[in-house]
């Protein structure tokens, strides 16, 4: 799949042993890291959808760290080779991953199969409670064009 413009992945390696597991999510010294601006956690209930929004100065940091969820980008910058573009991921526990998304790229996501997804964000900036940097859209806004309905279509293995 080809990636918005500025959009990044890291794949997440867990660390097993016989007390339990670690598993980094962002270092300083990571190619993907910016800069630290806070670390918060928010969750969905299952077939919630949180989105859309994006921001003009930050960059977004997040993953999954208990279920699973549907992440969709959509990049609605006009001058921007990957313009109207849409990319689509499922991680969590089944597929630990760190998505980094740049300013003015569209993002949000559904917690997907039967139990609350527990999302990490560290961005690049504190939240501003008097001037948030956060700009929303509805879920089904039409310039977007995405469902967010479960493609019963697709079929595993």
């Amino acid at each position: 799949m080809k990636l918005i413009e500025g959009v990044k992945l890291k794949k997440l390696r867990v660390i097993p042993d016989e007390r339990g597991w670690l598993m980094e999510i962002l270092r300083q010294d990571d190619e993907i890291f910016e800069r630290f601006g806070q670390v918060y956690l928010t969750t969905a209930y299952p077939g919630v959808v949180k989105g859309w929004h994006y921001h003009r100065i930050q960059t977004d940091n997040f993953t999954c760290i208990k279920g699973m969820m549907k992440v969709a980008l959509y990049d609605g910058r006009k001058d921007s080779p990957t313009y109207k573009k849409i990319n689509e991921f499922f991680i969590g526990e089944k597929n630990p991953m760190l998505i980094s998304v740049p300013p003015f790229v569209y993002h949000g996501f559904k917690a997907i199969g039967t139990e609350t997804a527990y999302f990490l964000s560290v961005p690049t900036e504190p939240y501003n409670y008097e001037e948030p940097d956060e700009f929303r859209a509805p879920p089904a806004d039409p310039e977007i064009g995405y469902d967010w309905i479960l493609d019963k279509t697709k079929k595993n293995g």
